[in-house]
């Protein structure tokens, strides 16, 4: 198919997009249209203006002050991937953005594209969820930031205003020397995946866990967040308590669709979750490279 009419417009700086959407109505923003082309063209969305963000400068930086990180909305997941900065202080993220499709998906699509998208396969909204990262926020009316636990308001809808603009995402990266984990299942390389788990593991020098998260995705209409998993881990030690952690997972409601049977979602909850923990626990107990 081919899409409806609209007008293309390739702004040089971000106070002419929040210009632009402060004062146009139906707008949709190009961060790298590996899922708005193909909506576009199959006419479920009609824009009467797009815009493209590639010439704005600054928006693909990849920063740490000490502190934080701060990644540009604009960054390729290719950049992700081959970060040394990120390599070296948050490998879940690069580990968890090389199983995004293929390459020429990673190539075009940006980290501030999948999560404003928030396809509940996607792997970067598990990712920053488990990080607990915040989104930094600009429009016309000012600036504001808002923690990715509180982005999904309902299915694929961010709650994220038409006349706002994500700029960059930031989050504090884990202490060295801590493990991660991060294993999906799809039915082929680069097809979406059914079930994702994303963990991160701290230990204390007796090797009981200090610090712990784990996080879902393809399992609601956003990244799950286990808490109670990660309350059993603090503390302990045992390899065994993985079994327990997924006992705890099964007051977590899921459902079923055409990729997956609610019976067979659950069941990959608990094999990802299962390889994803011990991972970042082998992770964990190997010594610390300066």
């Amino acid at each position: 198919m081919k899409p409806s009419a609209f007008k293309y417009v390739k702004p040089d700086s971000i106070r002419s997009v929040l210009e632009i959407i402060s004062t146009n109505e139906n707008v949709k923003i190009l961060a790298g249209g590996q899922s708005l082309m193909p909506m576009i063209n199959m006419r479920f969305v009609l824009p009467d203006v797009v815009l493209d963000l590639s010439q704005i400068p600054g928006m693909n930086e990849i920063k740490f002050s000490g502190e934080s990180i701060k990644i540009g909305a604009m960054t390729r997941q290719r950049e992700i991937i081959e970060s040394k900065l990120l390599i070296k202080n948050c490998p879940l993220f690069v580990e968890a953005t090389s199983l995004i499709g293929h390459r020429q998906t990673r190539n075009w699509g940006t980290i501030g594209g999948s999560l404003c998208h928030l396809d509940p396969s996607a792997e970067l909204p598990v990712v920053a969820r488990a990080l607990d990262a915040v989104i930094h926020i600009e429009s016309i009316r000012g600036k504001r930031k808002l923690a990715v636990a509180d982005l999904p308001l309902f299915y694929m809808t961010p709650a994220i205003e038409p006349d706002e603009l994500v700029t960059e995402i930031e989050f504090t990266p884990w202490s060295a020397g801590h493990g991660w984990g991060f294993f999906e299942f799809s039915r082929r390389v680069g097809d979406f995946a059914i079930v994702s788990a994303a963990a991160l593991i701290e230990l204390e020098r007796s090797k009981t866990v200090c610090r712990a998260s784990l996080v879902l995705g393809g399992v609601g209409s956003g990244p799950v967040r286990c808490k109670e998993a990660e309350e059993i881990l603090l503390n302990y030690s045992e390899p065994d308590l993985i079994e327990k952690v997924c006992d705890s997972l099964r007051n977590i409601e899921v459902g079923g669709d055409s990729q997956a049977s609610t019976k067979y979602r659950r069941h990959l909850i608990g094999v990802m979750t299962k390889r994803a923990l011990r991972t970042a626990f082998e992770r964990a107990q190997q010594p610390v490279i300066s």
